[in-house]
């Protein structure tokens, strides 16, 4: 009777694991993630369509809409025009500064440029290397000088204290904000508190001027623009490539030579 049991209960749980489903059966079971490592792979090799940037999102437009208000505006203030004048800023300067004269602002025009110097001997690392920022330097100062010469000689609008007829627009503003605007393009991601003191150096430079009787209120705003806009001007041309070393010949040997009896010496590279 025993052995009849034994086998029964064998029979019976052989036959339940033959017929009864399993767990993963009866669960409904989830499918396996999809594979989105390279679904954005160009695996034919064939050229996207680039969408087109708006024209006023260029970086000719951000660059240039600012400094271009600010020559806009001198332009529209110039002598006894626009909403507040050059005359009418003129008279209540010379209310708040009627005897007051410096030579500060022909010392403060290098002043942000003293900073710029003073910030990399610190050993503050800047956006460009040292070769790169000389030559934008270079680039971005014929720009103002040869542009702010050509607009006073065009212009020929006389100074407030009767010097001559090359006032506007302020050249000495022009190079203070130039300078100011290498230092916070260089700068700018350290501390934007270098181009803040750069930029209120530039400023004195331009209410001095002002208060010394040397330019109008329009000079100044325009000259100004000129300053930021040829520093613009001097990197969007520029076209190093940025932090990059640059391409030189390697393997070069200089070796000395001989010839018809005159020495000199020859060299050799392989690129």
């Amino acid at each position: 009777m025993r052995t009849f049991l034994s086998r029964s209960i064998v029979g019976a749980a052989l036959w339940l694991a033959t017929f009864t489903p399993t767990l993963a059966q009866i669960l409904p079971t989830t499918p396996a993630a999809s594979d989105t490592t390279h679904k954005y792979e160009n695996p034919a090799g064939i050229a996207l369509p680039k969408t087109p940037v708006p024209w006023y999102k260029g970086k000719l437009v951000k660059a240039t809409i600012v400094p271009a208000l600010m020559i806009t505006y001198g332009a529209t203030c110039i002598n006894g025009n626009g909403l507040y004048s050059s005359y009418q800023a003129n008279r209540d300067i010379h209310k708040l500064f009627p005897t007051f004269r410096t030579r500060l602002d022909d010392i403060l025009i290098i002043a942000p440029y003293l900073e710029l110097g003073g910030v990399l001997l610190a050993g503050v690392e800047s956006r460009d290397d040292n070769l790169n920022i000389g030559l934008v330097v270079l680039k971005s100062e014929l720009i103002m000088l040869s542009s702010t010469f050509i607009v006073k000689s065009l212009t020929k609008i006389r100074r407030p204290d009767n010097s001559d007829m090359l006032s506007f627009p302020s050249g000495h503003t022009a190079q203070a904000f130039l300078a100011a605007s290498i230092v916070h393009n260089e700068f700018r991601h350290k501390s934007q508190w270098y181009g803040v003191g750069a930029y209120a150096i530039a400023t004195s430079v331009a209410a001095l001027r002002m208060i010394n009787s040397k330019h109008w209120q329009s000079d100044v705003v325009a000259g100004a623009g000129f300053g930021i806009l040829s520093a613009h001007l001097g990197y969007l041309t520029h076209r190093n490539r940025w932090g990059r070393k640059p391409i030189i010949p390697t393997g070069m040997n200089i070796m000395p030579t001989w010839q018809q009896g005159a020495p000199g010496l020859g060299m050799t590279w392989k690129l």
